[in-house]
C-alpha cells in the first residue's frame, strides 16, 4: 500500500467549502474561549492530568473507549484521535490555537467523533497509531493527530497542525478537517478499503523474525555499538549528536558497563572518557537546573545551554544511575553531588505523601501572576537586573565583591540575556539568561581572589536566594500521575543511590515507593498502570488501567535493586512473582519476546514488540537484562533461555544497528561474561556485614550476583531453597562477616576485612 495515495486525497482541498464553514464564526481564527466559564465536556470525569487540561475545550471530546466507538459506528462518522501528554509544549500550542477555538471546534464536533488519549496512560494506543504516522510521514511526535474509520483503522495522520497556513507546505488544521470530512462523504468505501490495506501493511512490517531464523548474536553488536558511539560522539561539548542534544542515558550505561568489564582495553578507556566528559558538560550546562536541581528533557543547542524546560521523572531516574556510575569509576565527588542534586529535586517536587513519584513538570508557565499567556522557561530564567537586585550583598565582611558579580561570572549571566536568538524563535527568552557554568568554582574564585571553599559557599548562598525568589513565581503545571513503570525506574535509582552513597534517606525513600506500589498498584497478583493524586493527599486509581509490559519490567528491576541495597529477600520473591506474571501476560507463545500489551483488547489493532531504546529503554531490553540477572540469583535456567531468545529475536537489529538498542546491547555484554557470585556469610544488618556491603556497592560490577548466607533464618530465605550450597557458608562468630567471591565455578579464599574484599573484587578470580 502506498501511503502517499491518502496524502493526495487530503491535498484536494476545497477552499469554497472551507470558507463557507468558517464564515459563520469569528474572523479571528486564533480566538480562544473563556475557559474559566466554558462548560465541561466528558473529560472532566477523567483522572489523567492531560485529559483534564482539555475538559473545558468547546470540542466534544470522548476518552478512548467503547462509548466513542459506538457513536462512530452508529452515526458512521470518522474518529479524530488526538494523543499527547500534559507537559508537552506543542500539545499546549495546538490546544490554545485550535481546540479552544469555537469555530474549529464546531467543525470537529459536526464531522467527527473526537477522542483524547494520554499517551502515558495508554502507550498501547499511542504505539499503534505512532507506527502509522511514522510510516506515513517518516517522522512522529506529539501532539499526534490521526483520523480513523469507525472500525479504528487509520487513514491519515500527522503531528501538530497550525490553525492557518502560516507554515509553508503544511496545511492548516481546519482545512484538513474540512477536506477529510468531504472525502469521507464522497467515498467512504475507498477510505475503509484504504484503512484495511494500511493495517495489513503495518501488521506485516511490525513483525519480527520467526523463531529459529536468527543465531545468537556474539561479539559483533558490542564492538559495533562502541564504534557507532565513537563516530557519533561530539568531542567539544560531549553527547552523541549535534543539536538538539538528548541525554541518552542508555549510551552511558553501555559505556560504563563495557569499561567495568574491560578496564584495561584502550577502547573501553576511550568510551569512559566520552561518558565522563559528556556528563560533566551536561552538569555545567543549562539543561541542568542550577537553582532548583534536576535535568530538563533535552538541549536545543550543541552546548547543552538552552533546554526544552520540561522535567520528566524517567530522565531523573536514568541520569541518577549515570552520575552514580561516573562517581564510582572516577571517584570525583562532583558526580556524586549531581546525583544528590537530582534526587533532592525528586524528593522535594515530584513526591506524593503516600510514597509515589509524580510524572513530570511542564516547560511552560506564566511569567508573572498577572500574565495571560504562558511562556516556555519562564519559571527558570533570569534577567541581569533581577540577579543584581537580588544578589547585591557582599560575598562576606572582608570582600567588597558582591554575590551578583561572582554569580554572574560563574553562571554566564549578562546584560541583555545570554540566549542565542536562533534558539528562541518565539522571543520567549529575549533578555533572559539561562544559567550555565562558565568555569570551575576554583577558577571563579581565582577571578575574585577567593579561596575555592569561600567561592563555593558564596555561590550556594546566591543559589538559595534565587531559589526563594523563584518560589514566588507561578509554578509550571505538575503532572501528578504516578506511573508504575516510571516509579519502578525511580525506585531503582533511589535504592542504588542509598547503597552507593551510603545515605540511608535514599534507601528509605525507595522502600516507601516500593511499598506504595505494593499497596496501591498491585491488585490480585497484577500490576495497574497508574495512580493519581487526589484531594487531601489521597490517591485515586481512576479506571484502574491494567499494567503494560514496561510496568512489570521496571518493577522487577526495582525489586532486584531493593534486594541488593537491603538484602531483604522478600524483594527477590516479589521480583520472581512479577517476572512470572509478565511471562504469562506478555510473552509471545507463538514466537519469542514480549508484546507491549496483553491480549484481549479488541480496540488495539496491533500487538507490537518494541524494538528501540529511546528516551525510555524498551521493555524487551530491560527484560533481557532482568532475566540475565535473575537466572543465577534464583537458579532458574529457563530465565536465561528466555533472555537468549530475546537476543536472537533482535539479532538482526543488534548486529546492524546496535545503537538503536544500547540497553539490550548492554544486557548482551553482561550475558557474555560469567556471573560474579558474591556470597556474604553473616548476620544481616550487623556492622561487619554492612561494611562489606559498602565495599561491594563502591565498585562497578555489572555481572555481580549477591547471595546472603544468613544462617539465623535459612528457612525464610528463598535463596537457601534455590542454592543448597549456601548452608556451607558461615562465619566463625556471630558478629563476623566472611565474603566469598566466585566465578567460573571457582571461589577465592574468604575475606573478612573491607580492604581485603576491595582487593579481591579488583582481581579476577581466575588470576588467584
Amino acid at each position: 500500500m502506498n501511503f502517499s495515495v491518502v496524502s493526495r486525497w487530503v491535498s484536494r482541498i476545497s477552499k469554497q467549502q472551507f470558507q463557507r464553514v468558517m464564515a459563520s464564526g469569528s474572523e479571528k481564527e486564533g480566538a480562544s474561549v473563556n475557559t474559566a466559564a466554558a462548560p465541561l465536556n466528558r473529560l472532566a470525569s477523567e483522572k489523567s492530568p492531560y485529559l483534564l487540561q482539555h475538559a473545558s475545550n468547546p470540542v466534544d471530546w470522548y476518552p478512548w473507549g467503547e462509548e466513542a466507538f459506538e457513536v462512530a459506528r452508529k452515526e458512521n462518522r470518522l474518529i479524530f484521535l488526538s494523543v499527547g501528554y500534559s507537559t508537552c509544549h506543542w500539545c499546549h500550542v495546538m490546544e490554545r490555537e485550535s481546540f479552544q477555538n469555537p469555530d474549529i471546534a464546531r467543525i470537529m464536533n459536526t464531522n467527527f467523533v473526537n477522542v483524547k488519549v494520554d499517551r502515558e496512560e495508554r502507550p498501547d494506543v499511542d504505539k499503534v497509531y505512532m507506527t502509522f504516522v511514522t510510516s506515513l510521514s517518516g517522522g512522529g511526535g506529539w501532539p499526534m493527530s490521526v483520523w480513523l474509520t469507525p472500525e479504528l483503522k487509520p487513514i491519515y495522520g500527522g503531528t501538530y497542525y497550525p490553525p492557518n497556513n502560516r507554515y509553508f507546505g503544511r496545511p492548516s488544521f481546519p482545512q484538513l478537517l474540512v477536506s477529510i470530512a468531504s472525502q469521507w462523504q464522497e467515498d467512504q468505501d475507498k477510505f475503509k478499503e484504504s484503512g484495511g490495506k494500511i493495517m495489513e501493511v503495518l501488521d506485516r512490517t511490525s513483525r519480527l523474525p520467526a523463531p529459529g531464523t536468527e543465531d545468537m548474536p556474539g561479539e559483533e553488536p558490542i564492538s559495533r555499538c562502541l564504534t557507532q558511539l565513537t563516530r557519533a560522539y561530539e568531542s567539544e561539548y560531549g553527547g552523541f549528536s549535534e543539536a538538539p542534544k538528548f541525554p541518552q542515558p542508555s549510551n552511558f550505561n553501555f559505556l560504563f558497563t563495557y569499561y567495568a568489564l574491560n578496564p584495561h582495553l584502550e577502547d573501553a578507556q576511550q568510551g569512559l572518557s566520552m561518558a565522563l566528559h559528556t556528563l560533566s558538560m551536561m552538569a555545567r550546562g543549562g539543561i541542568h537546573d542550577h537553582v532548583a536541581q534536576g535535568f530538563a528533557r533535552y538541549s536545543t543547542d550543541q552546548r547543552w545551554h538552552v533546554p526544552h524546560f520540561e522535567k520528566m521523572l524517567y530522565d531523573q531516574a536514568q541520569l541518577t544511575h549515570s552520575f552514580l556510575d561516573a562517581f564510582i569509576v572516577s571517584g570525583h565527588p562532583r558526580h556524586a553531588d549531581v546525583a544528590r542534586d537530582i534526587l533532592g529535586y525528586v524528593m522535594r517536587d515530584l513526591s506524593h505523601p503516600s510514597g509515589g513519584f509524580y510524572s513530570a513538570e511542564d516547560a511552560d508557565s506564566l511569567p508573572t501572576p498577572e500574565a495571560k499567556e504562558k511562556r516556555e522557561g519562564a519559571f527558570c530564567v533570569w534577567t541581569w537586573d533581577e540577579v543584581n537586585s537580588l544578589l547585591g550583598a557582599p560575598v562576606n565582611d572582608s570582600h567588597t565583591t558582591t554575590l551578583a558579580e561572582v554569580f554572574c561570572h560563574h553562571y554566564s549571566v549578562v546584560d541583555g540575556g545570554n540566549v542565542d536568538p536562533y534558539q528562541d524563535p518565539h522571543d520567549e527568552l529575549k533578555n533572559q539568561n539561562v544559567l550555565m557554568e562558565h568555569c570551575t568554582v576554583e577558577e571563579t574564585g581565582q577571578e575574585f581572589c577567593l579561596e575555592e571553599a569561600e567561592c563555593a559557599e558564596a555561590l550556594a548562598r546566591a543559589r538559595q536566594i534565587l531559589y526563594e525568589a523563584r518560589a514566588k513565581r507561578p509554578r509550571p503545571h505538575l503532572d501528578d500521575k504516578m506511573l508504575t513503570a516510571w516509579n519502578g525506574m525511580m525506585i531503582t535509582a533511589m535504592a542504588r543511590a542509598g547503597a552507593v552513597l551510603g545515605e540511608e534517606k535514599y534507601t528509605q525513600r525507595a522502600l516507601e515507593a516500593g511499598n506504595f506500589i505494593k499497596t496501591q498498584l498491585y491488585k490480585d497478583g497484577k500490576l495497574l498502570r497508574a495512580a493519581y493524586a487526589s484531594q487531601d493527599d489521597g490517591v485515586s486509581l481512576g479506571s484502574e488501567i491494567e499494567g503494560f509490559v514496561d510496568d512489570y519490567a521496571w518493577m522487577v528491576r526495582a525489586c532486584l535493586t531493593l534486594y541488593e541495597a537491603t538484602l531483604d529477600t522478600s524483594w527477590v520473591v516479589l521480583a520472581e512473582e512479577l517476572q512470572d506474571r509478565q511471562d504469562t501476560l506478555f510473552w509471545d507463545p507463538d514466537g519469542t519476546g514480549y508484546y507491549l500489551n496483553r491480549p484481549g483488547d479488541s480496540s488495539i489493532l496491533l500487538r507490537i514488540k518494541e524494538d528501540q531504546d529511546g528516551a525510555e529503554p524498551s521493555a524487551n531490553s530491560v527484560s533481557a537484562s532482568n532475566l540475565v540477572h535473575l537466572s543465577p540469583l534464583l537458579g532458574r535456567t529457563d530465565m536465561l533461555t528466555k533472555a537468549e531468545a530475546i537476543f536472537k529475536l533482535f539479532a538482526d537489529r543488534l548486529n546492524k544497528i546496535p545503537l538503536a538498542l544500547p540497553e539490550m546491547t548492554t544486557a548482551l555484554l553482561v550475558h557474555r561474561h560469567p556471573p560474579t557470585q558474591i556470597i556474604l556469610a553473616g548476620k544481616c544488618s550487623t556492622p561487619s556485614l554492612n561494611k562489606m556491603l559498602e565495599v561491594i556497592h563502591s565498585e562497578l560490577i555489572p555481572n555481580k550476583v549477591l547471595l546472603l548466607a544468613d544462617e539465623t533464618s535459612p528457612g525464610e530465605s528463598i535463596l537457601y531453597s534455590r542454592h543448597s550450597s549456601l548452608a556451607k557458608y558461615h562465619p566463625k562468630n556471630p558478629e563476623e562477616c566472611l565474603v566469598y567471591v566466585c566465578q567460573n565455578f571457582r571461589c577465592c579464599l574468604p575475606v573478612s576485612k573491607p580492604d581485603q574484599l576491595r582487593d579481591t573484587l579488583k582481581s579476577p578470580v581466575s588470576n588467584q
